[in-house]
């Protein structure tokens, strides 16, 4: 809400935004104001009650962030793209520390991917609208871009790089093996769409990458969770477990019994 506050001018002449309650004057500034202010303080609240200081830390900064750094940047420098993608990155170490109470590792490694990956999702986006952003004065990569080369490098560059942000997962034993061969497919499979978007920079080919970005995303995470834990030897059938409806993805106890052929029983402890 703060954004669209402070950017309802610029909303007015894009046609994406155009219809927004601001730029039409459905609502006026001060309700939008206050109605923001009550749902960022209530956030706040409900987090430091349920969740903590430090998610409701980052929840509270990275909206300051987007309001404050953010938005005046994106009618200044293609940067801002940079700036808002570590609003982006923020939501999930939010989650991480309300569930862990610290900023470890993980949080970090997960942060980093969804930083990377929103460069070439939202070039994508920017390429098909960027005569809309460019009414709108907002200054975005393609919209200062015609050729939409330096567009394009960036989206594969970024698209290539998911590969081994993906991997540290694997590296610091958040998720197995099966997640690194699919995170790295994945990753590869969206590189190949942003290298064909370089080499013929069109709509069509643009349209096609923001797909991918969207497919890529839910994909990746929902194999780190089916896959989660240190590469193990149990790790091949982490997998295997979930479908069947078993918990293997946490280590053995070490005070289980041994599994006997059907028809034997196990030998008595010794006194």
């Amino acid at each position: 809400m703060f954004n669209q506050l402070l950017e309802r001018r610029r909303d007015s002449l894009m046609q994406r935004t155009a219809a927004r309650p601001l730029p039409q004057r459905r609502v006026g500034p001060l309700p939008v104001f206050a109605l923001a202010c009550a749902l960022a303080y209530a956030g706040w609240a409900l987090l430091v009650w349920k969740a903590g200081w430090i998610p409701a830390a980052l929840a509270t900064g990275n909206v300051l962030v987007y309001a404050l750094l953010y938005t005046p940047l994106k009618p200044l420098t293609s940067l801002n793209t940079l700036v808002g993608a570590v609003c982006g990155a923020v939501p999930p170490m939010v989650g991480w520390t309300a569930m862990t109470g610290s900023l470890d590792a993980g949080a970090w490694v997960v942060a980093g991917i969804l930083f990377v990956w929103q460069l070439p999702h939202f070039m994508a986006l920017a390429w098909l609208y960027r005569e809309d952003y460019g009414r709108g004065g907002f200054v975005m990569l393609p919209a200062r871009d015609p050729s939409g080369n330096l567009t394009a490098q960036t989206m594969l560059l970024t698209s290539l790089t998911l590969v081994p942000m993906a991997l540290l997962a694997t590296l610091q034993g958040l998720a197995g093996i099966v997640f690194a061969l699919c995170a790295t497919l994945l990753g590869l499979w969206l590189s190949w769409e942003s290298l064909r978007f370089l080499r013929a920079r069109t709509d069509a080919m643009a349209r096609r990458v923001f797909l991918v970005s969207i497919v890529y995303l839910p994909l990746l995470l929902l194999v780190m969770v089916l896959d989660r834990g240190p590469v193990s030897p149990a790790a091949g059938v982490r997998l295997r477990g979930v479908v069947d409806g078993g918990d293997v993805a946490g280590p053995p106890r070490s005070n289980a019994e041994p599994r006997m052929p059907s028809g034997q029983t196990a030998p008595a402890s010794a006194p």
